[in-house]
């Protein structure tokens, strides 16, 4: 788009803001990139870019700077008239996204976040795809580690596979690798406000869904059930929880776009999380279900929010998880996919015979919830850039794992830290 620079990251005085200017400073250099930063206040958007400059060494006082406020329209257009693709940082986008979405359609930018809201994600898809796809831009949320990891990662074994897959189950594993304890907190408050409110809005979720895709879908066999609650798996070797963040909700969209679009039967998935020891995975779902009764009320709600480190045993703070802790966090996600070695060429044709093939992968990094995350979003808007003719339709709302599909982002990821195996096929 002539005259515009190629992305602008919005919010970029915010935590995740912060560390994806950090990143655009590499990232930009390496892929030829012209960029900008916008925000609601000019000098803390100069101070962001002197500290991020202190940090690097790069001279960033030719990088452009705008001012955008979530509650001025008009100010949003102005901002997003001038980029080609917006890196948007902003959250909760419960409150703050739509309005940002709105203005990349109307001046024809496209937009990438990393929201892991389905309630959120799924109100646009239905409220914007047609916009959106007249448009000609694309819009794609949860581009960082929730939930592109496991996108990417299902994508990963959908190629090795050889066959056709029935279901794919997920367990998230993360480990402090640090040679000093971990005395920071781990996550960002903006994390923890945006978990409260999807908790609370859950009863969203099925009349959007009904909206969203109003034929079901035929009935697949064998289906995967969900495992107990609480679970030992013989594969990762660990006690597993139900993982209760948006990969899930997400991959299953992706599934149903296959479906509806590329005539693909679609996978089912199951995600878990697992821990190092039975008495870690007891006092995180002790946790767990305390956090979920005390976003029943106002009262209990608004302690949840004014103490975030109380309640969450120190794990969430607003400054944020210290950078050099952060670093040392590795993650990994393990696959264990079934399936058969023949494909039915209709995707509603039963299989004679149950699932005897199996294969296992595994995908993992570092620095997960923060580091990877800005990488991956950066990452993600490049290639929306350059691949637009390799991604679905000419534009409209989709998930990351349909909208990426076809590109080169799963192997730009590899060449950033992300490391792909498949451990195990019979």
């Amino acid at each position: 788009m002539s005259g515009r620079l190629d992305i602008i990251v919005f919010g970029a005085t915010g935590y995740t803001g912060k560390e994806a200017v950090l990143k655009m400073v590499t990232l930009a250099k390496e892929k030829a990139l012209t960029w900008g930063i916008a925000g609601r206040n000019s000098s803390k958007l100069q101070s962001v870019l002197k500290e991020v400059s202190d940090k690097t060494g790069a001279d960033l006082s030719s990088v452009k700077t705008f001012i955008a406020d979530v509650k001025d329209d008009d100010s949003l257009r102005d901002m997003t008239k001038n980029a080609s693709a917006l890196v948007n940082c902003c959250g909760p986008y419960r409150f703050y996204g739509e309005q940002v979405i709105k203005a990349c359609i109307a001046t024809k930018t496209h937009h990438v976040d990393v929201s892991g809201e389905p309630q959120f994600m799924e109100k646009m898809q239905l409220k914007y795809h047609k916009d959106a796809e007249e448009s000609g831009v694309y819009v794609i949320s949860a581009c960082g580690f929730d939930s592109l990891v496991c996108e990417i990662g299902i994508l990963h074994m959908m190629d090795s596979f050889k066959g056709q897959l029935n279901s794919i189950e997920t367990y998230l594993e993360s480990e402090y690798k640090g040679k000093r304890q971990q005395k920071g907190a781990s996550i960002h408050y903006g994390t923890w406000e945006s978990a409260i409110h999807s908790l609370v809005h859950a009863n969203e979720l099925r009349p959007l869904r009904e909206q969203l895709y109003p034929k079901r879908l035929p009935n697949f066999t064998p289906k995967l059930k969900p495992r107990p609650i609480m679970h030992k798996n013989p594969v990762v070797n660990k006690w597993c929880l139900p993982f209760p963040g948006s990969d899930r909700s997400i991959a299953l969209r992706t599934q149903r776009h296959f479906y509806d679009y590329d005539k693909k039967r679609p996978i089912q998935v199951q995600t878990y999380v697992a821990f190092k020891s039975f008495l870690h995975t007891v006092t995180v779902a002790f946790v767990g279900v305390i956090f979920g009764l005390m976003t029943k009320t106002s009262f209990t709600r608004s302690l949840l929010l004014n103490h975030p480190k109380l309640f969450s045993c120190g794990m969430v703070s607003h400054e944020g998880p210290p950078e050099d802790e952060r670093a040392q966090v590795e993650f990994s996600m393990t696959f264990l996919g079934e399936g058969w070695s023949q494909v039915n060429t209709v995707p509603e044709e039963e299989h004679t015979q149950p699932p005897a093939k199996k294969m296992i992968t595994k995908v993992s990094g570092m620095d997960p919830g923060y580091g990877f995350t800005c990488t991956a979003l950066i990452l993600s808007a490049v290639t929306v850039l350059k691949e637009a003719n390799k991604m679905p339709g000419k534009g409209g709302v989709f998930p990351a794992g349909a909208a990426f599909a076809n590109t080169s982002l799963m192997a730009d990821l590899q060449s950033h830290g992300l490391k792909m195996e498949v451990l195990s096929s019979e």
